[in-house]
């Protein structure tokens, strides 16, 4: 039985989610690498292991209820307990569009993975997460779920047509907060991340900010001491409006 806090990041075959596992591994867990396809996962662990990591790959579709038991059960027989959660798959279908021009397939796709994924995958590894002494749980959002942000016409956030991602976003946003509410006396913290926007396939190669930039926020809210927060939404520059 291993004996290294273990944390899982679903979705960690690259961008953001690798670098999360890195970052996590760095700090002296036992990553497991969560992906869809098992040859993309099994690359990203020799990459990470190849950098000193304690990678080990684990296949994961969180849109497959039978794939996210098997994985469930698995990390239970090899570990015991999960410390981390780090919800982090996520999509933004093709067609993607505005609530004028969006397909209902498109927006049934996005709700798929990034809502219903991440609580099936929530529900499976709660029980190992309870075994733990201090478990988190973070699931990664972004500032176009911001009711804030998005409703002012000054701001960027306004002009992204992408009502699928967006919505499925802020309904991941209530899934926090109802999900911190559900588990406060537990000594489990849960929050969501904002890693900003960052060159990966989904960000556009072309932004600003790094994924190891991005992967810090989520870190950070995985390494939480007893008496952080929970229940909140956190960018690099501290707690964002909702």
């Amino acid at each position: 039985m291993n004996t290294n806090r273990v944390a899982l990041v679903t979705g960690a075959n690259k961008g953001i989610g690798k670098e999360i596992a890195r970052q996590l591994g760095q700090a002296g867990f036992t990553v497991l690498v969560g992906s869809r396809d098992v040859g993309r996962g099994e690359v990203a662990v020799k990459e990470l292991v190849a950098d000193g990591i304690d990678a080990v790959g684990i296949q994961l579709e969180v849109t497959d209820a039978a794939s996210v038991r098997g994985a469930a059960g698995r990390v239970e027989a090899a570990y015991g307990q999960l410390e981390v959660l780090i919800n982090n798959a996520a999509i933004i279908p093709e067609g993607d569009d505005g609530v004028l021009g969006i397909q209902d397939g498109v927006l049934r796709a996005a709700f798929e993975t990034n809502v219903f994924g991440l609580v099936a995958v929530t529900q499976a590894f709660l029980p190992l997460l309870r075994k733990a002494e201090r478990a988190r749980v973070v699931n990664l959002s972004t500032s176009l779920a911001s009711f804030e942000q998005v409703g002012d016409p000054e701001s960027r956030m306004s002009t992204v047509l992408t009502l699928g991602y967006n919505a499925s976003k802020a309904a991941v946003n209530m899934v926090t907060v109802m999900l911190a509410n559900e588990l406060r006396d537990t000594g489990i913290l849960v929050n969501g991340a904002d890693p900003g926007n960052c060159a990966t396939d989904m960000g556009g190669w072309s932004a600003a900010r790094t994924p190891a930039q991005g992967a810090a926020v989520a870190v950070g809210l995985a390494t939480l001491d007893a008496d952080g927060p929970t229940g909140h939404v956190y960018a690099e520059e501290g707690r964002l409006p909702w």
